[in-house]
């Protein structure tokens, strides 16, 4: 249980602190052996839980201890960030030569485009600009360190550099926690991040979320139990009791307020009691008061032994007195770095004194807005910082000495209640901690539950589908009803499987925005490791599975009685089977592709025109011996080909079956207007002329002919139904690649 969000609690145990004092001596004892180096976190809380156990003959997980957030405690964490450093390409903004412009035009501008050199790493079509230029700082558990600046300024760029999530390339400088570099898949572990939209399923509750939340980030050896008790203290210390059975809501369905959005989104961050905590504008778009409770939530989450990092626009009176630690930026360079007690004194040393009575980081953003528009900018404010650190430092001796290691720090974080999401008593581990929190059934399950959950609250969606799969085989089945055995019958046959097989590949494309809805959510809890991408494909895959099989089920039975197709019942069950193959396939293709391509629109655009090329490929408007050979390939390519060949099998490979007979050759051709009995005088005179006997009934093609007449001799339809079924498999394969290698939800 965490200890910022159950101090009722753990106000029952009388004196913990000892119990602590003996952990932690038995902890830096070990720790000076010769074996320390080599010890992993999983033997650091080993060594926690035996001493826990013989202090006081409790067996609870150290996972599981409630510790009062008003108990003394050192020091244990210290982010320390030195010379960060961060550019980008930005395309240049390409100048018209004089002889090009109005007469009005100056050639000096041209000048000195051309004339000057060009920087170091530029070009003629790009420039290089600076997002962030030298910044240090550090911040401390126990305190909050806000990140301010007027926009542009770098504010998002410091958090995100912070937080590891900055492609390697053009950043550089160092971040250490308690003088160690920290690990990628370690600070995805012990932190956490909070995007300054709330990315939130709009149908879920309040209480939903959260529990999901639980889900996926508390640890495996947690009791159900405890998960919902922690989900039930954290709504109170989040104040959201009132609406915790009010849904999100979104812009067509009314739910929380901004406020209470924004502190679910805290919530769900850090439901696992992270020890780093990183916030982009968490403020932002709050009313006042909005604002405070955000803060104010976050200065208890900084109390309990967490390091908060958060960017903030311009932070109230109120607001500022929960600050620990500021930094200003100014077009990425560091202005003041300090507390905001220094504020005054600061900036009356630098010769302009703040008023009294007035907001001191409104003075400092419109003092700085002020430097950033004068000639000089704000270089003299960056060097005065520069000069005002190097005193500092050598003025004042810092008082706070860390003694523990990373590993051991970590270890007493989670002796006093920190739930490091899967953490181990396995001495024998290899890693400090497990990458995930539960294993991948859990996390397949977990998924699918909220998914059918959210798709519960929002029937329209499926209802629309179902309707439109049902209006569709409706006027198929009133247009083409009941066909008949004769060649006029064989065309219309023909079209209609070619509209079937391509209508519905066309309703699948409803599935492109159900992945781009969810995109943002999926990055942001992929990005530290709430669950894993495979979990996420498979349930996605296993939750539309019972939609498609429905929506197959009811197109097959709204159009092949009513058309009159051949097979009887066993021919059913495979129209029903194909039918339920294309739509796997389809939906298969468009979650691809909602994978790859980021924009609703851009994305029903690239469906619609790759679906018109499949079904022009398919076999039905052109045979495959037509096709020239530069295109064959996107004839096998298709995939309305294979479901389109194995309804066509399934139709007329019955060799007893007779389509045109004796004086139906006649029909489709300039013959057919002419009365019967000179059809039946031309029959005798074709049978005298070829020495065979036709009559009326004699059977003139077979569905078989059908078939070698289209082209559709290579695959049986079972195998048609193996390879549509395939093709859905492989676009599932090619989901997850997409998500793995498109969604790494880090600036480039």
């Amino acid at each position: 249980m965490s200890p910022i969000v159950d101090q009722n609690v753990s106000s029952n145990n009388d004196s913990p602190t000892p119990y602590f004092q003996h952990s932690l001596e038995l902890i830096a004892g070990e720790f000076s052996t010769a074996t320390a180096p080599s010890s992993t976190l999983g033997q650091l809380l080993q060594h926690v839980g035996d001493t826990r156990k013989e202090a006081t003959g409790d067996q609870t997980s150290v996972h599981e201890l409630l510790v009062d957030i008003s108990d003394p405690r050192p020091i244990q964490f210290v982010l320390s960030f030195n010379n960060l450093t961060y550019s980008v390409k930005v395309p240049r903004k390409m100048a018209l030569p004089s002889f090009f412009r109005w007469s009005g035009g100056s050639a000096t501008a041209d000048a000195a485009v051309i004339g000057n050199p060009l920087a170091a790493g530029d070009s003629y079509f790009t420039r290089t600009k600076m997002l962030l230029n030298d910044i240090s700082g550090e911040a401390r558990d126990g305190e909050i360190l806000a990140v301010l600046g007027a926009s542009g300024s770098g504010k998002s760029t410091l958090i995100d550099a912070l937080a590891n999530r900055i492609a390697k390339g053009s950043f550089k400088g160092n971040v250490t926690l308690n003088g160690e570099a920290l690990e990628s898949r370690m600070l995805k572990v012990i932190s956490a991040y909070v995007m300054q939209d709330d990315l939130l399923f709009p149908m879920l509750t309040v209480e939903e979320t959260l529990t999901f939340a639980a889900e996926f980030r508390l640890p495996r050896t947690s009791s159900k139990s405890k998960k919902k008790m922690r989900v039930q203290v954290l709504i109170d210390q989040l104040g959201l009791r009132n609406a915790a059975k009010t849904i999100i809501g979104d812009e067509g369905h009314r739910g929380v307020s901004g406020g209470e959005r924004r502190r679910v989104s805290i919530g769900i961050d850090i439901i696992h009691d992270p020890i780093i905590l990183f916030l982009d504008e968490p403020t932002s778009g709050l009313d006042s008061t909005s604002a405070f409770m955000v803060v104010k939530v976050l200065q208890r989450i900084a109390q309990s032994g967490s390091i908060v990092v958060m960017s903030i626009h311009q932070p109230s009176y109120r607001i500022l007195g929960l600050l620990d630690r500021l930094i200003f930026l100014s077009r990425g360079q560091t202005v003041y770095s300090g507390s905001p007690t220094n504020l005054p004194l600061y900036f009356s040393e630098f010769g302009h004194p703040i008023p009294e009575n007035e907001n001191k980081t409104e003075f400092a953003l419109d003092l700085i807005r002020e430097l950033e528009g004068s000639p000089g900018g704000t270089k003299s404010l960056v060097e005065f910082n520069k000069s005002w650190q190097s005193m500092k430092h050598t003025r004042d001796s810092d008082p706070d000495q860390l003694g523990l290691s990373l590993k051991e720090a970590i270890c007493a974080s989670i002796s006093r209640g920190k739930l490091v999401p899967g953490a181990t008593n396995d001495i024998n581990s290899s890693s400090m901690v497990p990458t995930f929190a539960n294993p991948f059934w859990k996390e397949m399950v977990v998924l699918s539950k909220r998914s059918i959950l959210n798709s519960k609250r929002m029937p329209e969606l499926f209802g629309i589908r179902l309707a439109a799969v049902l209006v569709t085989g409706s006027i198929l089945a009133t247009v083409f009803w009941q066909l008949d055995n004769s060649p006029k019958g064989v065309q219309e046959r023909l079209g209609f499987f070619a509209f079937a097989m391509s209508t519905t590949y066309y309703t699948c494309a409803d599935a492109l925005p159900v992945f781009l809805q969810e995109r943002y959510i999926f990055m942001r809890e992929t990005a530290y490791n709430a669950y894993r991408r495979l979990s996420y494909v498979i349930s996605n895959a296993l939750v539309a599975l019972p939609g498609l099989i429905f929506l197959s089920f009811a197109f097959a039975m709204a159009t092949f009685w009513a058309v009159g197709l051949d097979g009887g019942l066993s021919g059913f069950l495979f129209y029903f089977l194909i039918m339920f193959a294309s739509f796997w396939s389809g939906s298969s293709f468009v979650t691809f592709l909602s994978g790859v391509v980021p924009h609703v629109m851009l994305g029903y655009t690239i469906v619609v025109a790759i679906l018109a090329y499949f079904l022009l490929f398919s076999g039905f408007f052109i045979n495959r011996d037509r096709v020239p050979g530069y295109w064959i390939w996107f004839h096998y390519l298709s995939l309305v080909k294979y479901p389109y060949e194995a309804v066509l099998r399934n139709e007329f490979e019955n060799p007893s079956k007779c389509l045109v007979r004796g004086i139906q050759i006649f029909d489709n051709s300039p013959l057919g207007e002419i009365p019967s009995a000179m059809k039946v005088r031309l029959l005798q005179s074709v049978s005298k002329s070829l020495g065979v006997r036709i009559s009326r009934s004699t059977c003139m093609t077979t569905g078989l002919d059908i078939l070698k007449q289209e082209g559709i001799t290579d695959l049986s339809k079972w195998n048609c139904l193996l390879i549509t079924v395939a093709w859905g498999f492989l676009f599932r394969i090619l989901f997850y690649f997409s998500l793995l290698l498109g969604c790494k939800n880090k600036r480039s």
